[in-house]
């Protein structure tokens, strides 16, 4: 059963801005240091795909959070909500600390899907109930 979804679409050049404005701390309050290691090594081979990474890592947790309902209220937070990705390249969604608890206590897994042009990232959630509560 959907529990909830989610999309948004996030300006690239804003993103760059941010950055600009408040340098790297900008990507330490929105990526997980798994996701920081990412953007650090992108942005030091190409800057732009750093950028990019940051906007879809941005636009997938705003996604994610329109899907569960929260906004960015507790549990949800920046830190806690991280997009991974399989071998294969698909986006997963890995969650730590009271939102992974949070998450799991109401039967729910989720499906994300990332994508970014030249000015503009844009992702979508589901997010599905397995089993809903009696």
């Amino acid at each position: 059963m959907i529990y909830g979804i989610g999309t948004d679409i996030c300006d690239v050049r804003r993103i760059r801005a941010s950055l600009e404005r408040h340098g790297e701390r900008f990507a330490a309050r929105i990526l997980s240091d798994a996701e920081l290691a990412v953007f650090q090594a992108r942005s030091q081979r190409w800057p732009e795909r750093g950028v990019r990474y940051l906007a879809t890592r941005f636009s997938a947790k705003e996604a994610f959070s329109k899907a569960i309902g929260l906004g960015m209220r507790m549990p949800m937070s920046w830190r806690l909500c991280e997009i991974s990705k399989l071998a294969s390249g698909q986006p997963v969604l890995v969650l730590h600390g009271g939102l992974k608890a949070w998450f799991e206590a109401r039967g729910l897994s989720a499906q994300v899907s990332v994508t970014d042009e030249t000015d503009y990232a844009a992702s979508f959630v589901v997010v599905e109930q397995k089993d809903p509560p009696t």
